[in-house]
Parts: structure tokens; C-alpha cells; sequence
């Protein structure tokens, strides 16, 4: 896989007076692991569903594997390849783990490869299994420790077969073991093919998973390269530190 993927250009988004985005200019090559960073109220979330479709930017323009996004719908976008996972996984607790992977399978994948029951079943046993969820496929969200609630919501993501994930603060108070088990997952995605943005506060974990970083601050795209250079860069730095 080579090539561009998403591609921003001037990407701006305002609240009433408020510019939260200003000009956004960003490239993401087809299977990178691009970190996301900044600080609390940086623009980071409001990036994230701009591109997804929660919100649509004012200014400037989005494309994704050849298609203009602008003005398109949250689903018609996730049915192009654009997957997330939330900050604050919200299953249906009602259903079973398996219910849950099989509803983004039926409504959120692309629409055009019609799958049989049987091809629905063995993809969901597939990617419970990719998280190592397979034995819990009968039980209810409630009875999921915290890394597995992300696990599966990192499955649920997954399974709208996205070429373009992005994971939103998928490691958010867990233990140095469970961060790496994400990291590991997260990872192993990669490596199959999914293109993977990263926006997480855990720096030794954007670290570890970055090949590029970009950081955001008041709406504005501060620095974009190398992640050990980046971190190190003075206006970062005081971005996050103070000055």
C-alpha cells in the first residue's frame, strides 16, 4: 500500500466567534502511524470529527482515497473507510459482545459487499478473536474489565473494515501493561494495512507507535515530523510545559 490517503488543505472550523481549527494543511500516506497530539482544547477532537463527519468544517477541504468529504454524511464516510474509536467506549449494553460486532458489520460496512449470514458470523468470530475476546463473545459489556471494554471497541471499529482508523485515546487510564497490550493491537492493525491516526496523552506511547507527529495548539498545526525531534521542538515544549 503507497500513496497518499488524506489530504487537508486549509481546514478550518468555527463556533459562532470562536476559531477552533485554523487552516489545517496535513498528508497522511496509506499505511502510516501518525501521532496526534496537543493540549486540552487544542482543536484535537474537533480535527477528529471534521474528518469523521460529526462536523462539517467551514473552511478549506478534506480528501480521502480520491473522494471530497466536504459536506458528506458521518456514514457515508465511515462506508468510504474512515473508522474511529471513542474516547469513552458506548456499546450496546443490552447485547451480547457478538451482537455488538455484528451491528457495525449489517449497517456500517460498505454496502456494496453484501456478505451471507454465515461470512457475518465468521467475521465477527474473527475479529473478537483479533482482540482476545473470542471467549466472551455471550457476555454483556458489563461484564468486561476496562481494556477489554476498549478492545471491543477498538473490534466495533474495526469492523466497518476501515482503511483509515482513527483511535482516540484508546490507552485513557490504563496500566503500563494494558497500554502496551493496546499498543501491540494497535500495531498488529497496522500491519495488516489500516492506516492508523493516534490522539493519546500517554507520550511514551505516542512515542513508541508514531512514525510521524503532528501537534495542535489553539487550532493550529505547530509541528509535523519526526516524533523525538518534534517533542523537542522549543514552541511544543512550552505548549506544554509553559514558557
Amino acid at each position: 500500500m503507497s500513496g497518499t490517503i488524506l489530504t487537508l488543505n486549509g481546514l478550518g472550523k468555527r463556533f459562532g466567534g470562536f476559531t477552533a481549527l485554523a487552516g489545517i494543511d496535513l498528508q497522511v500516506q496509506a499505511g502510516e502511524r501518525l501521532g496526534l497530539i496537543g493540549p486540552n482544547g487544542s482543536g484535537k477532537s474537533t480535527l477528529v470529527n471534521c474528518l469523521c463527519g460529526t462536523l462539517q468544517n467551514d473552511m478549506g477541504q478534506a480528501i480521502f482515497d480520491g473522494h471530497k468529504l466536504n459536506g458528506l454524511s458521518a456514514h457515508r464516510r465511515t462506508r468510504l473507510g474512515i473508522g474511529r474509536s471513542f474516547q469513552l467506549p458506548r456499546p450496546f449494553t443490552t447485547m451480547t459482545l457478538a451482537e455488538n460486532i455484528r451491528v457495525p458489520l449489517l449497517y456500517a460496512a460498505d454496502a456494496s459487499k453484501s456478505t451471507s449470514v454465515a461470512d457475518t458470523a465468521r467475521r465477527c468470530d474473527e475479529l473478537l478473536d483479533m482482540v482476545g475476546l473470542a471467549s466472551k463473545s455471550a457476555d454483556k459489556p458489563a461484564d468486561l474489565t476496562q481494556i477489554e471494554m476498549r478492545k471491543l471497541e477498538l473490534a466495533r471499529a474495526m469492523a466497518s473494515g476501515p482503511k483509515l482508523l482513527i483511535a482516540d485515546e484508546a490507552m485513557a487510564g490504563l496500566s503500563h501493561q494494558e497500554v502496551d497490550d493496546i499498543l501491540a493491537l494497535l500495531i498488529k492493525l497496522n500491519t495488516q494495512g489500516v492506516t492508523i491516526i493516534l490522539i493519546e496523552h500517554i507520550m511514551r506511547a505516542v512515542l513508541a507507535f508514531s512514525q510521524r507527529l503532528i501537534v495542535l495548539v489553539a487550532g493550529q498545526k505547530i509541528a509535523d515530523g519526526n516524533p523525538r525531534e518534534v517533542i523537542n521542538q522549543p514552541d511544543v515544549v512550552a505548549a506544554y510545559l509553559g514558557t
